[in-house]
């Protein structure tokens, strides 16, 4: 009878991923044998399984879940695209997702847009050759008939924080306009006449529909927006954003009571800049935010701010983006505002 040499299993390096072939030499058996002892262990005898897993361990083997999931038909993964993922507001809506596809047993992909449409289309492209199940996605740009052609090819499509036009497309949003009247009747109702709404530019939805719910309040109270409401336009919707819109506000020749910011983001970096310029919260300005993401209720000065279900949100948009769903819908939450020192002067 011949002799068996065993050779060494060698643990492979950082240069190459070990292969189902490595692991076959490794235990001295066919290719064939490995795929059984990973899909059909049954059908291996003990001792070759052993073999084969002692190999598997010792070389750090991880199987190919794409190009298996490609031969079994079967894809486990779905697709979001949000415009940063930095922002809280995206980072609780991801968590929602992330709950709804646990249950799924999917994984999230996920993806930002930085407001850029190249960028976009190159994470559609990617996702698409990944053969995910759907995408989520905040589009970019006002039109969505770009995402008609992936849905018609097989991708489940919903709108992230959007309400959709298109009846062929799902969408899961929040009432932005009744989001920026409630912050506005708000502001109105401690008697100020003299708003500035920090804000990013139209062409972004959520944005237009706060502004036309401030436009919307003031005109309910008998005010004239284009002498009660000022609109800073800022370039970026974060707190360096924040920074530059309230010190706009400050350089008014009739300077506003109070300021209406386009996010929680926003409103922190206005905060931190009226703190430095020695402007009194509320007292020398009122701030009102948006999002009410976790930070808000915790600044030195506690942030009034309109509240979203963004966890919902998320969770509501993995639903329908999942297998199954039934015909395209639109799912429209409502805000709330919760009111804190910032405005109202008193701690919540």
């Amino acid at each position: 009878m011949g002799t068996i040499i065993r050779e060494p299993i060698v643990k492979q390096g950082h240069a190459r991923r070990a292969s189902v072939s490595d692991v076959a030499r490794a235990a001295h058996v066919s290719v064939g044998t490995v795929s059984n002892v990973l899909n059909r262990p049954d059908q291996v005898s003990p001792a070759t399984r052993r073999r084969v897993e002692e190999a598997i361990k010792t070389l750090s083997f991880v199987r190919n879940g794409s190009a298996r999931q490609l031969r079994a038909g079967t894809i486990s993964a779905v697709g979001a695209i949000v415009l940063d993922i930095g922002n809280p507001f995206f980072t609780d809506l991801s968590r929602g997702i992330e709950a709804r596809l646990d249950e799924r047993d999917l994984t999230l992909m996920l993806a930002s847009s930085h407001e850029d449409s190249t960028r976009e289309a190159r994470y559609l492209r990617h996702f698409e050759e990944q053969g995910i199940l759907g995408v989520m996605v905040v589009p970019s740009s006002e039109s969505t008939d770009y995402l008609l052609p992936l849905q018609e090819r097989g991708v489940s499509v919903v709108l992230l924080d959007r309400h959709s036009q298109d009846q062929r497309i799902s969408s899961v949003s929040v009432d932005d306009v009744a989001g920026g009247s409630l912050a506005a009747r708000h502001l109105i109702g401690l008697g100020h006449e003299n708003i500035a709404l920090l804000n990013g530019p139209h062409t972004i939805r959520q944005c237009a529909d706060r502004s036309a719910g401030v436009v919307a309040a003031l005109h309910d109270a008998g005010l004239d927006p284009a002498h009660a409401l000022s609109e800073i336009t800022i370039d970026t919707l974060n707190a360096a954003g924040g920074e530059e819109g309230i010190s706009r506000a400050l350089r008014l020749s009739r300077r506003p009571t109070a300021t209406f910011c386009v996010n929680d983001l926003v409103a922190l970096g206005a905060l931190r800049k009226l703190r430095r310029e020695g402007v009194s919260v509320p007292h020398g300005m009122a701030v009102v935010g948006y999002d009410d993401v976790d930070f808000a209720a915790e600044l030195g000065t506690p942030l009034t701010s309109v509240r979203q279900p963004t966890f919902e949100l998320g969770h509501r948009a993995a639903s329908l983006v999942l297998p199954g769903s039934n015909d395209p819908t639109q799912v429209i939450f409502q805000p709330e505002l919760i009111v804190r020192s910032s405005s109202a002067g008193f701690d919540s």
